[in-house]
């Protein structure tokens, strides 16, 4: 009866050390690093088992503090120790698993290396590309690299190619499969055999980075992986949609962290890219070239269109002319745009009416979209000055070219607008 009474009261005791901690830690850190472990109390030590030597000499050297605190507090010395090689602890706890394995979800099997060929680099790119190579070679000065784009720029691409060329273990994973991953492995008490698995690489990429928004345990665990890799030396590869300062989401910890090696951001294909893009694929040089013109700036879309230009002609047996490629893509080629169709466009954009910009009003928000205007039209087509006033609500040579001086004022220190302006532009050559 006894001994039933001080095993009951030593269950109790544990609970309430579980219950002090948690209060005292946030919850990712808790549940991350804390909550798998094996706890007891043996000879007036609270001994803490971990599942392997990294995670007892994590939690040693980043939250040895706080626990000791807790474990004085109820009179108790502290004991953190990898489970296999502790023979002190006498009691068998619930939901112990002994030996952790972690087996990520199975994936397909990609028979072809990506290769740097497969990029086809403009000058715009010709940086990141670079950096990509370095990276590549395990010699980097930088210890991460974080390639951010629009969708359809080519950043998965430059990641898989990074992959590619390296000669050590690879870890890949998008950022929802990451998510997925820790949570699954949280459920499956597994955890630090997740953690194992990540580190135990010579090249870590993470791509959509994005996806861990709002995943505060998932961003947690991500961010310390990161440190982690690159105090070990090994390189990690990054890509999301924007740079690290404008994802949302993330706080300004994650974000530093993020953008603590080298940020670089890849260009949309342009007209060069798109051709070339179409004509390895088996298009015709002129055919390519039309059709580069009159297709989005989007890598995604171009990889689409020679994979339904190439399937016609095995199909059909036929080359295709240029007539052929517009009837066969006529639901994907854009039409030619005119300069009016561009303002059209961009009043949509801004959110201002066509009417009112053609018209005589002078508020601040309308006089700055005509500026912005002006200034797309100079630099996306071969209009004149006063031809461009025209198709702005008849505005003379002189108006046109004092918006162009302010809003280049502007750009120089407001680079959200360059960017805009920049984006505007590709979308009407």
């Amino acid at each position: 009866m006894q001994t039933q009474t001080a095993t009951k009261s030593q269950l109790i005791n544990l609970e309430s050390i579980k219950g002090a901690i948690a209060a005292k830690m946030d919850s990712a850190s808790y549940t991350s690093w804390i909550a798998p472990l094996t706890f007891d109390v043996v000879n007036d030590n609270l001994v803490l088992c971990a599942q392997n030597q990294f995670s007892a000499d994590f939690i040693s050297s980043v939250h040895k503090s706080v626990l000791a605190d807790v474990a004085a507090g109820f009179g108790l010395g502290l004991d953190i120790v990898v489970r296999n090689n502790s023979a002190r602890v006498a009691t068998t706890i619930a939901n112990d698993n002994q030996a952790q394995v972690y087996a990520p979800v199975a994936k397909p099997v990609v028979a072809d290396v990506v290769l740097f060929d497969s990029f086809v680099t403009s000058d715009e790119n010709a940086f990141v590309v670079c950096a990509c190579k370095k990276l590549a070679t395990g010699n980097a000065p930088f210890s991460q690299l974080f390639i951010y784009g629009a969708a359809g720029c080519g950043k998965s691409l430059l990641a898989d190619c990074v992959a590619g060329a390296c000669d050590g273990r690879v870890v890949k994973m998008t950022g929802a499969q990451f998510v997925s991953e820790f949570t699954r492995s949280l459920k499956e008490h597994n955890v630090f055999a997740f953690k194992d698995f990540c580190r135990n690489c010579n090249l870590f990429v993470l791509d959509d980075v994005q996806a861990l928004a709002g995943k505060k345990a998932s961003t947690e665990e991500f961010l310390q992986l990161i440190v982690d890799l690159r105090n070990a030396g090994k390189n990690v590869v990054l890509t999301a949609d924007v740079a690290p300062n404008n994802l949302t989401g993330f706080d300004r910890h994650a974000q530093g962290v993020l953008a603590s090696g080298l940020v670089a951001d890849v260009a949309v294909p342009n007209t060069y890219v798109k051709s070339v893009i179409l004509q390895r694929a088996g298009v015709k040089a002129d055919v390519a070239a039309t059709l580069a013109a009159r297709v989005a700036n989007d890598g995604h879309l171009v990889a689409g269109i020679a994979t339904k230009i190439k399937t016609y002609v095995d199909l059909m047996g036929t080359d295709v002319d240029i007539d052929v490629a517009k009837r066969l893509l006529a639901d994907t080629l854009t039409a030619v745009k005119t300069p009016n169709a561009m303002v059209r466009d961009m009043c949509e954009k801004l959110g201002v009416s066509y009417d009112a910009v053609c018209g005589n009003g002078r508020s601040r928000n309308l006089v700055f979209a005509r500026q912005v205007m002006m200034v797309v039209l100079k630099n996306a087509t071969s209009l004149s000055l006063a031809e461009i006033g025209n198709f702005v609500g008849g505005r003379d040579h002189a108006t046109v070219l004092y918006a162009v001086k302010q809003i280049e004022k502007q750009k120089a220190t407001d680079l959200v607008l360059a960017a805009q302006i920049e984006q505007f532009i590709a979308d009407c050559k």
